[in-house]
């Protein structure tokens, strides 16, 4: 069974508009390239996935993806997460791969045992979908597909009652499946303020996230 992650980055000049209040946007745009320098790191480490593509139009996230030893998918049409994904959903579907794992960029306390973990446990159940939720368990953190065009994804606000909602109208096998490490991203001031205690709280891990807010107090 071969798993296929895919990473769809945005312009990191554009990324985390809703952090405005909290971070000048250089600050903004240091943080985001962090960000998916710590989840591609991560996703390295996973043992069950076969490889990772990462989908963007950004140069710098292009050079951070090729450094990490990930392939990069142009994003061709610009227009934000979901249509992303579905260019790494076509490639992987292209090249055979059985699973996509969709997983966002902002998501730096990625575990990659957890990780593991959720893939163990996707196969060993019916090819279907399985939904990781944000920590308001209205969004979707992680999407595993089985197989990659089980359904489309359908990102942002409310995502996780579509995702819901699509895979029943496919008769697809649903899973909700938490894993903790994947259920903090990062849009708005109360998620920036949560992920800098859970840094401080816990030794070691996202170290690129970590210097990107040392001047917030982040303790290694």
């Amino acid at each position: 069974m071969r798993t296929l992650a895919v990473l769809p980055v945005k312009t990191f000049g554009a990324a985390k508009q809703r952090l405005s209040p909290a971070l000048p946007e250089p600050e903004r745009r240091s943080l985001a390239e962090a960000m998916v320098s710590d989840v591609l790191a991560a996703l390295a480490r996973v043992r069950a996935l076969d490889a990772i593509a990462v989908v963007t139009a950004d140069e710098a996230a292009r050079a951070a993806a090729l450094a990490a030893g990930c392939e990069v998918l142009e994003d061709t049409a610009r227009d934000g997460q979901s249509p992303a994904a579905l260019i790494g959903v076509r490639h992987a579907l292209a090249e055979g791969f059985s699973r996509v794992l969709l997983v966002p960029g902002d998501t730096p306390l990625l575990d990659p045992a957890e990780v593991d973990a959720l893939l163990g446990r996707g196969a060993g159940r019916p090819p279907g979908v399985t939904i990781v939720p944000d920590r308001h368990g209205t969004g979707t953190n992680a999407l595993l597909l089985d197989p990659p065009d089980a359904i489309a994804p359908s990102f942002g606000p409310g995502s996780f009652e579509r995702h819901r909602q699509a895979a029943e109208s496919a008769g697809a096998d649903l899973v909700v499946d938490e894993a903790p490490s994947l259920m903090l991203d990062v849009d708005t001031g109360d998620d920036l303020g949560r992920l800098v205690e859970a840094l401080a709280g816990r030794q070691g891990g996202a170290p690129a996230t970590r210097a990107a807010l040392a001047p917030h107090r982040v303790s290694a």
